[in-house]
C-alpha cells in the first residue's frame, strides 16, 4: 500500500492532477468559511447550536459542510447545480430537443452542460433569496426557538450583496467542480459533496464521545468500518454476460472470433441515487423553512427532516429505488447495446441477436438492479435509525454529535462511493503506466 501511495507521485501528469484537486478542495473549504457581506457574526454560533439539534438545519446542512450555518460565500453547496441535473435529466424524458442533445454525443452534451449552468444560476438566485429571508427575524424559528437575525441591516441593499455572493458563489463552486473533473482526479462535484460530508465526521465524533461515552463512540465506528466494507463489497459485484464475435474475413486479414463479456454491476447507478433522493427532499424542507406557515414547517420538520420517522424511512427508500432504476435505464440502453452487438457481428451465446439479446439484457439488468438499489436505499436508512434509538439525542444542544449522525447511512455511502471510484481511476492511472495499483 504505501509503495502505491508512492507510486502516485512518482507519476508527473498523475501528481499534477491529485495536487491540482488538493488545492482546489483547500479553496472550497476556505470559502466554506467565509461569511457573507452583511452578516452578524456573533449570530452565527446560535444557529449552529440549533442546527446540531438535527431537525430541518441538520438536514440543510448536511450538504454544505457547515457553510450553511455559517451563511458562507458557499453556503447553497453544490445543490442548486444537483437539483438542475435532476431537472435536465427528467426534461430529456419528455423534451424532443434535449433528447436529441442527448443522442448527438459530445457536441449535444455540451449544450445540455451549458443549459444546466444556466438553469443553476436561477435556483441559486432563488435559494440566496429564500435564505436571506429565512434568516432574518422570522426565520430562526426554523428550529423551533424564537432566535436572532443573522441580517441586521435588512433591506434591499443588504438582500441584495447577500444574494449576489451566495449566487456568486455556487458559480465559482460549479467551475472548479468542473476543473477538477477536467484537470483533476474524479468527479468534481461528487468529490465536493463528499468533503462536505466527511468535514462534519470529526465534530460529530467528539460530541458523542461527550454525551454517550467512549462505549457509544466505538460502536459507531465499528458500524462505519462495517458499512464501508459491505459498501465496497457490493460496488465490486458485477454480472458478466457473455460475447461471443463471429469471425470475418477484410481482404487478407481475419478479424474477430474472440470472446469478451459486458460487466453488469450490482449497483450500476453508484451514488446517484442517493445524491438525487436527497436533493428531491431537500427542495420541500428549504420550501418549508421559507414559507410563514408555522403548521406546515412543523409538520415538515417532525417527518422530512428527522431520520429515525416512518415517513423520512419510506419516502426516501422509494425514492432511492426509483433513482437507481431511473438513473440505471440512463446509464445502461439495452435497445442500443443490443443494436451495437448485432452491427459488430456479435451475440450472446444462446440468444438470437437483434430483439430476443435486447429482451434478455432488459431481463438482466432488471433483475440484479433490484438487490442493488435495496442494498443502498438499506445501507442509507437502517443505521440512522439504530444511531437515533441506541444514541442520546434528545439531551438539547449536547446531543448533537448524535442527531448530527442522524443522516449517517446517507453520508457514510456517499463517501464511500465517491472514495472508491476515485480510486478506480487513480488505480487505472497507474496500471497503464505499468505501476503497481491498489486494487487487487
Amino acid at each position: 500500500m504505501l509503495s502505491s501511495m508512492l507510486n502516485m507521485f512518482r507519476v508527473a501528469d498523475l501528481r499534477k492532477r491529485i495536487l491540482f484537486t488538493l488545492v482546489m478542495i483547500l479553496l472550497y473549504r476556505i470559502g466554506a468559511f467565509m461569511p457573507a457581506p452583511g452578516i452578524d457574526v456573533e449570530q452565527v454560533q446560535l444557529l449552529r447550536d440549533r442546527a446540531d439539534q438535527g431537525g430541518v438545519l441538520a438536514f440543510l446542512q448536511l450538504f454544505s459542510g457547515g457553510s450553511l450555518t455559517s451563511f458562507a460565500v458557499f453556503a447553497l453547496g453544490v445543490m442548486p447545480y444537483i437539483t438542475a441535473s435532476i431537472i435536465m435529466q427528467v426534461l430529456g424524458v419528455v423534451v424532443p430537443r434535449i433528447e436529441q442533445w442527448q443522442q448527438q454525443g459530445a457536441v449535444g452534451q455540451r449544450k445540455i452542460t451549458q443549459w444546466t449552468r444556466y438553469l443553476t444560476v436561477v435556483i441559486a438566485v432563488i435559494q440566496s433569496t429564500s435564505f436571506a429571508f429565512l434568516f432574518n427575524d422570522r426565520g430562526n424559528s426554523i428550529s423551533g426557538q424564537s432566535g436572532s437575525n443573522l441580517l441586521p441591516d435588512f433591506h434591499i441593499g443588504t438582500v441584495s450583496v447577500v444574494v449576489l455572493t451566495l449566487t456568486a458563489g455556487t458559480a465559482l463552486l460549479m467551475w472548479i467542480g468542473e476543473l477538477i473533473t477536467q484537470k483533476g482526479i474524479g468527479n468534481g462535484m461528487s468529490l465536493l459533496i463528499m468533503i462536505s460530508i466527511v468535514s462534519g465526521f470529526p465534530a460529530q465524533g467528539s460530541l458523542i464521545q461527550a454525551e454517550n461515552g467512549n462505549v457509544a463512540l466505538v460502536i459507531v465506528l465499528a458500524v462505519l468500518v462495517g458499512l464501508v466494507a459491505a459498501i465496497v463489497f457490493v460496488e465490486q459485484g458485477q454480472r458478466r454476460i457473455p460475447v461471443q464475435f463471429a469471425k470475418r474475413v477484410v481482404g487478407r486479414r481475419m478479424y474477430g472470433g474472440q470472446n469478451t463479456y459486458i460487466p453488469l454491476k450490482v449497483n450500476q447507478s453508484g451514488v446517484i441515487p442517493i445524491i438525487f433522493a436527497s436533493s428531491v427532499l431537500y427542495l420541500p424542507v428549504l420550501i418549508a423553512a421559507a414559507l410563514p406557515w408555522d403548521g406546515f414547517r412543523r409538520w415538515i420538520d417532525d417527518n422530512l427532516a428527522q431520520p429515525d420517522n416512518i415517513f423520512y424511512f419510506t419516502i426516501t427508500g422509494l425514492l432511492i429505488v426509483g433513482f437507481a432504476y431511473f438513473y440505471t435505464a440512463i446509464t445502461f440502453d439495452p435497445v442500443k447495446q443490443a443494436d451495437t452487438i448485432r452491427k459488430q457481428g456479435g451475440f450472446v451465446p444462446g440468444i438470437r441477436p437483434g430483439y430476443q439479446t435486447e429482451r434478455y439484457l432488459a431481463r438482466i439488468l432488471s433483475r440484479i438492479t433490484l438487490p442493488g438499489a435495496l442494498f443502498i436505499a438499506g445501507v442509507a436508512l437502517i443505521p440512522s435509525i439504530l444511531v437515533n434509538v441506541f444514541l442520546d439525542t434528545s439531551a438539547g444542544v449536547g446531543s448533537g454529535g448524535a442527531a448530527g449522525f442522524g443522516f449517517i447511512g446517507i453520508s457514510i455511502l456517499i463517501a464511500a462511493g465517491v472514495s472508491l471510484e476515485t480510486m478506480k481511476q487513480v488505480d487505472s492511472q497507474l496500471t497503464m503506466r505499468n505501476y503497481e495499483g491498489f486494487l487487487k
